[in-house]
């Protein structure tokens, strides 16, 4: 006698099942299994311990050579979501999420059980593919939750319900589930609904829907547990997993990092800024550790407040993007993924609402956020700073970039903790501005001037070699005519000190600024110097900005920059790159990771985009090609080249300095009131120099010519 197979039609399958009824699980799905030939399903979320639960009866199902197909969402945890929001690989966070989900600690059980979907994979009969909501910029978990078995005699069972693919959702939580059945007049349609309604997703047809195939490193992790698990078999029956002990999540707080050693003077800054309520300005050279001297002390402040229960909104304002990348790093290392603000606010408010919210609910005690100066100064964030009522503390980088009107108006009235980091925190002309930053942040609390950064090694030692370069003939004339235009200023009543940008004298001294940096002899001298240090890696250029001037009516020259780069790279034949404002972001964090591996990139050349903030340790020879006359500007630029780094012992620093022929026709007077600014700028790196008498004798002869001896 013919055995006659049994199908889906053998089963006594209800109409609904429901967890205060039966066991979903036992009495729907393990049956359904049995008989079953295909299995498709599309789930909200899955985690290991439920792929695992399901083995229980997938074991007779792949021994009759059945295949199986499962679409669900990755279980994205806050810090991936974060992440693909802020522009990284969907994939690779992806991966990352799935990967971490089957690595998490289980129980003997969930092991065997994810050996044996890893035998199926194997064998070709189990796939799996990722789903979530994509639409402008941000992600989304897919909710649908609907299945269907096929069997060798063309019947299907359609079901859709509650139960993810969770432990939790499979047996803990409360759920149901209605199934149809497609031999029952009336469910038939329902059921093939369902099965077209699946093929779509599979194929990613469904529109808003993202599908992507199982991470290939995922795969690989089932299949290695195939391998340690070759018999892998589970029971039948519930108690066959037994679920690992659910992790009560730690609210994230800030912890200073193990491996990171607190320097005196940093402990003294943060105890003098907590001393003062939390309120105040951080005067410390660069590159002596401004910004993990602002975590220490924000670190310390958290502790104290979690430890009364009273939550904190820490916000961090940086001037350019690039800086608030640097700052997201930074506050990571400290145990907690900032939220970044800038770019389109459809990227970040959700985060920082939904954030904000569980703030209020008691359900963290901290939220931090890092925003560039413009987005901080917008109109919906100062909205989300406005409705802030909890503690907020307000860490300004670059402080004395936020002087202007536009930005002291955005700084929140309602910040309890207010601290500003500078190395030159004083306004440039402007003291008014200097004057409502230190209102509004409070005096200086803590110095630490170069000096004393070099002295107690904070900063390396290095050497300093001005070069004296004179005009050309052409140069010259057009610098002794805007010479003359200037005295002509200066007679008629016109401060230096007070001419803006947009003045005439404003004008005429960015002109003269622009002959002097983009003189054609400093190319030729720092050829020279290259010469000598070729063999050397870690150097940066910096060039002067825009063309080179010309006379009224005559077309600016080329960029100093475009001439600088094809010197060292076609003539010099050493590797060189420009690091410049129109770079990208992803550019910019390559040619660093080039420079600073000492085997690619050789030279670095820039105009502006290397003076403020960007870390570059590694750096140990400079050429100034141009700076302008604001003493800030070329702080910033020896503090890029003085920081600490492995194997750095000393830096080196060379200036050019281009100055008019001895005999060429100027006003006296004029050209040595704004020589001295020049003069300024070099004795103060030679002052600190190792070098410094080598420093007296190359200016001396520029000195005795202006009659400037004292300086």
């Amino acid at each position: 006698m013919t055995e006659v197979p049994l199908g889906l039609r053998s089963l006594h399958l209800n109409d609904r099942y429901r967890s205060d009824q039966e066991d979903v699980v036992a009495n729907f799905f393990v049956p359904a299994f049995t008989v079953a030939t295909s299995y498709s399903r599309a789930v909200g979320y899955f985690t290991s311990t439920s792929l695992a639960l399901y083995a229980r009866g997938i074991e007779t199902f792949s021994e009759r050579g059945g295949t199986m197909r499962l679409i669900a969402s990755p279980h994205l945890n806050e810090d991936d979501i974060v992440d693909i929001e802020r522009g990284y690989d969907v994939r690779a966070v992806i991966e990352r999420a799935t990967v971490r989900e089957l690595d998490s600690e289980g129980s003997e059980a969930v092991l065997e059980g994810l050996g044996l979907l890893g035998r199926l994979i194997a064998e070709g009969r189990l796939d799996i593919k990722l789903a979530f909501i994509e639409q402008e910029g941000r992600i989304g978990i897919y909710h649908e939750k609907i299945g269907i078995f096929r069997d060798d005699l063309g019947d299907l069972v359609g079901f859709t319900g509650s139960s993810n693919e969770t432990y939790g959702g499979l047996m803990a939580n409360f759920e149901s589930v209605e199934v149809y059945k497609g031999w029952v007049t009336g469910d038939g349609a329902r059921a093939l609904r369902l099965e077209r309604d699946f093929q779509e997703l599979w194929s990613n047809q469904t529109p808003s829907l993202r599908i992507e195939p199982f991470p290939g490193v995922a795969r690989a992790r089932l299949l290695e547990l195939a391998k340690e698990r070759p018999k892998a078999s589970l029971l039948g029956r519930d108690t066959a997993l037994t679920p690992a002990p659910v992790a009560t999540l730690e609210p994230p707080h800030l912890t200073i990092p193990n491996w990171l050693t607190v320097r005196d003077y940093q402990r003294n800054a943060v105890e003098s800024w907590l001393g003062n309520q939390g309120r105040g300005i951080l005067k410390m050279a660069t590159g002596t550790g401004k910004t993990k001297t602002a975590m220490i002390a924000v670190t310390q402040l958290s502790r104290v407040l979690r430890e009364h229960e009273q939550p904190l909104v820490t916000v961090i304002v940086a001037p350019q993007q690039h800086l608030v990348d640097q700052w997201i790093t930074e506050v990571e290392e400290f145990g907690v993924k900032p939220i970044a603000i800038y770019e389109s606010s459809k990227k970040w408010q959700p985060i920082v609402e939904s954030q904000l919210s569980s703030l209020r609910m008691g359900q963290r005690s901290l939220v931090v956020m890092v925003a560039t100066n413009s987005s901080f100064a917008g109109s919906k964030f100062q909205l989300v700073l406005s409705r802030i009522s909890q503690h907020l503390a307000v860490i300004a980088d670059e402080a004395h970039n936020l002087g202007s009107s536009t930005y002291l108006a955005a700084l929140p009235t309602n910040a309890t903790y207010r601290l500003a980091l500078s190395a030159t925190p004083e306004r440039w002309f402007d003291d008014e501005g200097t004057d409502e930053l230190i209102e509004y942040f409070g005096e200086i609390v803590f110095e630490l001037p170069m000096s004393q950064a070099i002295a107690m090694g904070a900063l390396t030692r290095y050497h300093y070699y001005p070069r004296l370069v004179e005009l050309a003939a052409d140069e010259t004339q057009f610098y002794v005519d805007l010479t003359a235009q200037i005295a002509q200023r200066i007679a008629s009543g016109e401060n230096i000190a007070d001419s803006q940008d947009e003045s005439v004298l404003g004008r005429l001294l960015r002109d003269r600024a622009n002959i002097l940096g983009h003189a054609g002899g400093k190319v030729a001298a720092l050829e020279a110097d290259l010469r000598e240090n070729r063999d050397s890696w870690f150097q940066l250029v910096y060039c002067a900005e825009g063309r080179c001037p010309r006379p009224f009516g005559e077309a600016p020259g080329q960029r100093q920059l475009s001439e600088v780069t094809g010197m060292i790279g076609n003539g010099l034949r050493l590797s060189v790159h420009d690091y410049i404002g129109e770079t990208p972001r992803i550019k910019r964090k390559e040619l660093l990771r080039r420079f600073s591996s000492g085997n690619d990139l050789r030279i670095l050349a820039a105009m502006k985009c290397l003076d403020e903030g960007v870390d570059i340790p590694d750096a140990r020879i400079g050429y100034l090609l141009a700076s302008s006359s604001n003493p800030r500007q070329f702080i910033q630029r020896r503090g890029r080249l003085l920081r600490r780094a492995e194997g750095k012992t000393h830096a080196i620093i060379f200036d050019y300095l281009a100055v008019p022929p001895a005999d060429a026709p100027i006003n006296f007077d004029v050209e040595r009131t704004l020589l001295i600014r020049e003069l300024q700028r070099a004795n103060e790196f030679g002052r600190l120099s190792e070098n410094y008498e080598e420093t007296l004798k190359v200016l001396r002869p520029l000195k005795e010519r202006y009659q400037l001896m004292d300086l």
